[in-house]
């Protein structure tokens, strides 16, 4: 009888633990992978979005069950906060990216030492030179497209920055009409317009097609041209790792020398099963991965688990431009400005990132104009007037990293009788005194560029899904959960893997850096087993 059920056990299998299960079953070792959701074909979520009523609901194609709910399911997250959190998953084979907009930045150098260079927030405990060669890896494996000659600093040097030892894989997409106008007259006003990288195949790519532009990348590309977690699961399956769906992951035993010994995981029917390992992986989504750390008392000396809980904070300018940009051709993220993104501003103000949705916007113009009264026959002629002229200005800011900002256990249970995730969220005086510099100066000078009509300013926070540091990553055992190689300070046979462990938001889209960290960690783990 064999001493462990496998070299190494993995819950979750998103970008994160994909990425770890093919790292390790390509050395030879021996995998299971837990997934609370099911497996789900593309074809079947592509048939049940096309047969949508609502398509703006992104969530919709999706399951949403019992034991593995998703986004918006009613009454799963509690929220005892001044602020609404609005988080993003999905549980199923493959995890959120599904159907995300496939934005794959890199982290600056000073976002990753913002506390030193700065005086605000917190230091990873790993420099950007360290990390560099596996964000190369991690855009190698994900299949990443973009312009390697940009500055992404948002400060126009002219020269690639952050540096890089290794090109993108894939060129950039071309701008569609809308993102080239755009450019044009932001660049005239220095407003420095790039295009931002992406992991959308502009070439065939790791048996992905090219992109050709659905304008669904959310909820679903339809043909997989953008890369999705269950790319490297299948990968991993094919080099001998195990999946199993429908595995409710609950509690971690603790054993002799603080090290972990098994798992135990909930089937939908309320069946329990127990799984032996060398090693272990927690790779679920930043607030389920707490939450089961919580439940079992694992992780937590430091009393961080489930604390400095983080996203990227959004609002956004609706307007209608005086010319005609014809949005909704090509993918839906294509473009960044990222004049605030970095600079000795960020002790005080917190980085910015702006973009211009890409997004069909037919249905949220007909809403609008239905709302103002408009019928028909004016509203057909209205709907295509506005739709040529939609311009949605998404900002996202940085967030600071509060220990109050946490998840805790609810008293209350869910269908399996698990306690729901209790989520505390609130914004501090930093991100509120950037968003009325945003409203107040920057929105104006975009709506005197394009000679714009504002509709709305939306000012209520609206999280991005980019959940972050709930088992924050630090070079002190007292003050983190997780030491710079992703590994527990209390368990040395227990990783955490994902944006769970970020320090510090930036103001770019967090997925590439934590598939770095976790191409790094699985290299250190591959070793050890």
């Amino acid at each position: 009888m064999a001493e462990y059920d496998a070299d190494v056990i993995v819950v979750g299998s998103g970008v994160m633990g994909g990425l770890t299960a093919y790292t390790l079953a390509l050395q030879g070792k021996s995998v299971i992978l837990l997934e609370a959701g099911p497996r789900v074909p593309r074809w079947k979520t592509v048939e049940r979005f096309r047969n949508l009523v609502d398509v703006t609901d992104y969530n919709a194609p999706y399951p949403d069950l019992d034991y593995a709910p998703r986004q918006g399911s009613v009454d799963y997250i509690q929220h005892t906060g001044p602020v609404k959190f609005g988080a993003g998953f999905l549980k199923l084979v493959g995890g959120t990216t599904w159907h995300w907009g496939g934005a794959t930045w890199r982290f600056l150098p000073h976002d990753m030492k913002l506390k030193s260079t700065y005086g605000v927030g917190r230091d990873f405990p790993i420099s950007y030179e360290e990390l560099e060669p596996f964000y190369g890896h991690a855009e190698r494996e994900i299949g990443v497209n973009g312009n390697s000659a940009y500055d992404e600093s948002g400060r126009n040097g002219g020269k690639t920055f952050p540096p890089r030892s290794t090109p993108y894989p894939m060129e950039a997409q071309t701008f569609n009409y809308m993102n080239k106008t755009m450019q044009q007259t932001l660049d005239g006003a220095s407003y420095w317009t790039i295009q931002e990288p992406n992991c959308r195949a502009s070439r065939p790519y790791a048996e992905r097609p090219t992109c050709v532009g659905n304008n669904n990348c959310m909820p679903i590309c339809p043909i997989g041209a953008q890369y999705s977690g269950d790319r490297h699961v299948t990968r991993a399956e094919k080099l001998g790792a195990k999946v199993i769906p429908g595995a409710v992951v609950y509690k971690i035993d603790k054993g002799p020398g603080g090290k972990i010994t098994a798992v135990h995981y909930l089937t939908p029917e309320g069946e329990t099963h127990q799984l032996t390992a060398k090693a272990f992986v927690m790779a679920a989504h930043a607030l389920e991965t707490p939450k089961i750390l919580l439940m079992s008392d694992v992780a937590n000396s430091s009393d961080q688990v489930g604390r400095n809980l983080m996203d990227h904070l959004g609002f956004n300018l609706i307007m209608t431009s005086k010319d005609a940009l014809w949005p909704g051709t090509g993918p839906v993220q294509q473009n960044a400005i990222l004049n605030d993104r970095d600079g000795p501003q960020r002790s005080h103000y917190a980085s910015l990132k702006h973009q211009v949705g890409n997004e069909a916007p037919n249905v949220p113009v007909a809403r609008y104009l239905l709302g103002k009264g408009v019928l028909q026959p004016q509203l057909d002629e209205q709907i295509r007037h506005m739709s040529a002229r939609w311009m949605n200005f998404n900002t996202n800011l940085e967030q600071l990293p509060d220990p109050v900002n946490r998840i805790k256990l609810s008293p209350k249970k869910d269908k399996l009788g698990l306690p729901k995730p209790d989520v505390y969220y609130s914004v501090g005086e930093y991100e509120a005194r950037t968003q009325a510099k945003v409203i107040n100066e920057t929105y104006p000078a975009f709506q005197r560029l394009f000679g714009g009509t504002v509709l709305s300013i939306v000012s209520d926070w609206q999280p991005q899904d980019h959940q972050m540091g709930t088992c924050i990553m630090g070079d002190d055992a007292r003050t983190s959960v997780v030491d710079k190689d992703c590994r527990s300070w209390d368990h040395s046979n227990l990783f955490i893997m994902g944006t769970q462990t970020l320090p510090a938001s930036s103001s770019v889209n967090p997925t590439l850096t934590g598939a770095a960290l976790t191409l790094r960690a699985a290299a250190i783990l591959a070793k050890e087993v």
